[in-house]
């Protein structure tokens, strides 16, 4: 049996009701149990200022940091603003990646799931949060992709996952999260 790996859920969008925190929602309940999957919130997180970091980083840095450090591997949920991620998302990739030295992300098997209610699935954005991984050294899970298309029509009213094809392949997608994991560091 494989080892129970810790891994941090990033989800950019920051509406409770975001169709990103409903598919992080869903992998939490269909994770089996070598995965444990945790919401790191990133909405708290202000703004990277590296003036503010010299005079003492707030609490929130430092608790995002020390739970993105404690964590075995990041799954990444986003959905596309304007062809990219949504500024939060890559703020706290900031916030993660400083003092410069001491990223909380190297080495951190990490994976991208792109949601959006339009047919390409945030292509945009999953690629733009890959080019930005690759400079944290994050190893992103290279296949299975994961771009969720069509995603308003996935949930039913109590935000449940509701289409057996998309069930299918993420069940698929966290296996192959899980492989990635054991693959970057194994146990």
């Amino acid at each position: 049996m494989a080892a129970i790996r810790n891994v941090a859920v990033l989800v950019g969008s920051l509406r409770k009701a975001s169709l990103n925190r409903k598919m992080a929602n869903s992998l939490a309940g269909l994770a089996e149990a070598e995965l444990q999957l945790n919401v790191v919130e990133i909405g708290d997180l202000p703004f990277y200022n590296e003036d503010v970091e010299a005079d003492g980083p707030p609490q929130t840095w430092t608790t995002f940091r020390t739970a993105i450090a404690a964590a075995d591997a990041v799954l990444f949920i986003t959905p596309e603003y304007n062809r990219s991620v949504p500024a939060a998302l890559k703020n706290a990739l900031d916030v993660g990646s400083r003092p410069y030295g001491q990223s909380v992300w190297n080495g951190k098997p990490g994976v991208v799931i792109s949601v959006s209610p339009g047919a390409i699935g945030g292509f945009g954005a999953n690629h733009h949060l890959r080019q930005s991984l690759v400079f944290l050294n994050v190893p992103a899970m290279p296949q299975p992709e994961a771009y969720v298309g069509g995603a308003g029509t996935l949930f039913d009213e109590s935000g449940q996952l509701a289409n057996e094809g998309t069930r299918r392949f993420l069940e698929t997608f966290l296996k192959a999260f899980a492989a990635w994991i054991e693959t970057i560091r194994p146990s």
